[in-house]
C-alpha cells in the first residue's frame, strides 16, 4: 500500500500565546513559516502522488511555505476537532473546567460544549486518510508516497488507530508543529514508520520499486502478435 505521510502545521499566533485556536482562523506565526519552509526542504525531493489538506488557513498556509509547487487538495475530514465553546480560550483557564480531566484521561467520552465528540473527530479523521490511501495505491500503486497536511489532535487520532490503541491513550502520543509522522497501511495492519519527525531525512520512506519477474515461456506461449514475426501488427 502507499506511505502517508501526515504534516502537522507550523506554530501559529495561538500556539505561541497559549490558546486554544479550534477551528478559527489563526495564521502561522513567524516561527511557524520558518518550521514550514524546514520542512519544505526535506519533502521536496519526495516523489508525492497526492497533497491534501484541512480546509484551516494555517494548513494552507504551511503547504503554500513547504511545497509552493504543489496544488493541495482540501479534504474536510482532516479539520481540527470542534471545541466548540472551548475555541479561543487560554488552556490555562480551561485546564479548570470539569470537562478538562475528560479530555485528558478518557477523550473518548470527550463531547465539547457546542462543539464536536472526540470519538467523532478520530472515526471521520482515519475514514478520511484510509480512503484517500485506498484510492492513491488503486491509482499510483503500493510505491506512492502522499502526504496530509492536518492538526495536532487529529494526527494523534490517526496514529492511536494505526498502532490499534484505544482513543483513550491517544494523549500519550506527540505531535509537535511542522512535524511528519509516516504510516503504512496493508491489507494486515497499518505500521507506524516515523513519529514526531522534526529533522530526519525523509528519502528512506519512498519504498524501492518493485522488481518484476521475467516470464519464461516458449515460443506458443510468448507475447508476440498472431502472425508471428518481429513486423507483425505494425
Amino acid at each position: 500500500m502507499a506511505t502517508l505521510l501526515l504534516l502537522r502545521h507550523g506554530r501559529t499566533t495561538a500556539n505561541a500565546d497559549g490558546g486554544l485556536a479550534g477551528r478559527q482562523p489563526v495564521e502561522l506565526d513567524e516561527t511557524g513559516r520558518n518550521q514550514a519552509r524546514a520542512v519544505g526542504e526535506r519533502l521536496r525531493a519526495l516523489p508525492l502522488a497526492a497533497v491534501v489538506t484541512s480546509p484551516l488557513v494555517r494548513c494552507r498556509q504551511t503547504l503554500e511555505l513547504a511545497l509552493p509547487g504543489a496544488s493541495p487538495v482540501v479534504e474536510d475530514g482532516l479539520i481540527e476537532c470542534g471545541y466548540g465553546e472551548w475555541e479561543g480560550q487560554p488552556l490555562k483557564k480551561l485546564a479548570k473546567d470539569p470537562l478538562w480531566p475528560v479530555v485528558q484521561q478518557h477523550p473518548s467520552a470527550a463531547v465539547f460544549p457546542q462543539g464536536e465528540a472526540m470519538a467523532a473527530m478520530a472515526a471521520r479523521a482515519v475514514a478520511a486518510v484510509r480512503s484517500w490511501d485506498a484510492r492513491l495505491t488503486a491509482e499510483h500503486g503500493p510505491e506512492a508516497v502522499w502526504l496530509a497536511c492536518s492538526h495536532g489532535d487529529v494526527i494523534k487520532a490517526i496514529v492511536a488507530d494505526a498502532l490499534g490503541v484505544h482513543l483513550d491513550l491517544f494523549q500519550r502520543i506527540v505531535a509537535d508543529p511542522a512535524s511528519v509522522t509516516a504510516i503504512r497501511y496493508t491489507p494486515i495492519r497499518p505500521f507506524l514508520l516515523r513519529l514526531n519527525d522534526t529533522g530526519g531525512d525523509l528519502a528512506g520512506l519512498v519504498p524501492p520499486a518493485r522488481k518484476r519477474r521475467r516470464r519464461t515461456t516458449r515460443a506458443a506461449d510468448s507475447d508476440a502478435p498472431v502472425g508471428g514475426g518481429a513486423g507483425a501488427g505494425r
